[in-house]
């Protein structure tokens, strides 16, 4: 049986709030709606985490839902103070926190660009090769009115990881949980506690060089955990914009995926999915 969090145990550093329901139709509508209400209520950095969220959403819009209590689904309030050109590497730099977090358990995780968490399979299925998902992430500016939160945008950082589920619980074949690939406790709170503080972490130190991912370091760690780059992929691109084929070979300052095609070019991916051909 999948066990509840312990709420005495929520306490971040750094945090101002760290709510929990029962039940959520999506963390992050529900987060956003309630900043929008109420922006006082919810100082940045805040989470919202439900133990049973009915209608998780994903990229491209995309459906999803997780047993209660088997998984974490949390979304965290956020003003990062970084030019708004740069908050197109926040998805990305949440990846790399959930990495982390994972890792400390002793399993080695990897990312998908933009920000797949996978975790080492024994057998291949096809776009992830020998990875199955873990965790997704969703990062979304809340509008908010004139002059609040001292004029830094409201970004509202959604994140699904996948703890406790077995194999029948698990929405699609593609993915796994933290129990499956075998970590060696994974326990649901402490689990959350070490998110929220590697969140927190990556942004604070994104944040102190000025949202330059490149400056902080953190490009070169999220090239050190990329299960992308080095791989032959197949681009679809936003807004029914094609697709490409090539080899990932980096990323730009902004963040977006750097594909080499068959005749040489290079070519930016900004946005869209990416699927592992090899």
């Amino acid at each position: 049986m999948h066990q509840s969090l312990l709420l005495d145990k929520l306490a971040v550093p750094g945090f101002g709030r760290v709510e929990v329901v029962q039940t959520a139709t999506s963390t992050n509508a529900e987060l956003a709606e309630a900043v929008r209400s109420d922006p006082a209520a919810w100082p940045a950095p805040s989470a919202l985490i439900a133990e049973h969220q009915t209608a998780g959403r994903g990229r491209a819009g995309r459906s999803w839902q997780t047993p209660p209590r088997a998984g974490l689904t949390v979304s965290v309030l956020l003003r990062p103070q970084v030019p708004a050109g740069s908050l197109g590497w926040l998805p990305l730099l949440a990846g790399l926190a959930v990495v982390r977090t994972v890792s400390d358990g002793g399993v080695t995780a990897a990312l998908k660009w933009p920000n797949d968490v996978l975790l080492p399979a024994v057998d291949t299925v096809a776009g992830l090769g020998l990875y199955r998902k873990v965790a997704g992430i969703l990062a979304e500016v809340v509008p908010e009115a004139p002059g609040a939160g001292n004029g830094a945008p409201a970004v509202v950082l959604g994140i699904g990881l996948n703890v406790s589920q077995t194999a029948d619980e698990l929405p699609v074949p593609t993915a796994t949980s933290l129990a499956l690939a075998g970590h060696p406790r994974p326990d649901r709170t402490d689990v959350l506690v070490r998110l929220l503080g590697e969140v927190h972490a990556v942004v604070r130190r994104w944040e102190s060089f000025g949202g330059d991912a490149v400056a902080a370091g953190l490009l070169d760690e999220y090239t050190a955990v990329s299960a992308t780059l080095g791989t032959r992929v197949r681009a679809e691109l936003a807004g029914r914009a094609g697709a490409l084929e090539g080899e990932a070979v980096g990323l730009d300052p902004s963040g977006a995926l750097v594909v080499r095609t068959d005749s040489g070019e290079e070519r930016a991916v900004t946005a869209g999915d990416v699927w592992h051909l090899r």
